[in-house]
């Protein structure tokens, strides 16, 4: 009998196929999942620490425009103030000159050289009204 049936390979039994790719589709996708998560969390921080800075420079930029109005009302006095101590250092040191001393004595003390004469200046208009004053 075994002569007579054709020869027929052996068979072997059928093997399934494995399907790797699922198992790594599934790691791929939540892998991108927990990226957008993460990117998701990093936008809201960011967002929040963006709202934080916006509410600061609002609360800081009336402080900072008042500090600049000060510093240019101080400025403006320092330079009034620089004027009048540069007159005062003139006068001072007008007042220490040996050359000046005789002159500031003079001015100060309303005494005069005797070689000098003295002027003394009178109102025209005034010296008219109190003549025709003293007239019945």
């Amino acid at each position: 009998m075994n002569a007579i049936q054709p020869s027929r390979p052996p068979l072997q039994p059928i093997q399934k196929r494995r399907i790797v790719s699922r198992p790594k589709r599934h790691l791929r996708q939540r892998s991108y999942q927990v990226m957008a998560l993460e990117s998701t969390a990093k936008i809201a921080v960011n967002l929040v620490i963006t709202a934080v800075a916006a509410s600061a420079l609002t609360q800081l930029l009336p402080y900072h425009w008042l500090q600049q109005e000060k510093l240019r009302e101080i400025s403006t006095e320092v330079k009034l103030m620089e004027g009048h101590v540069n007159d005062l250092r003139a006068e001072f040191n007008r007042n220490f000159d040996p050359q000046e001393a005789k002159v500031i004595r003079q001015r100060q003390g309303y005494r005069f050289d005797p070689s000098q004469r003295q002027i003394v200046l009178m109102n025209q208009d005034r010296r008219e009204d109190e003549q025709t004053d003293s007239l019945p």
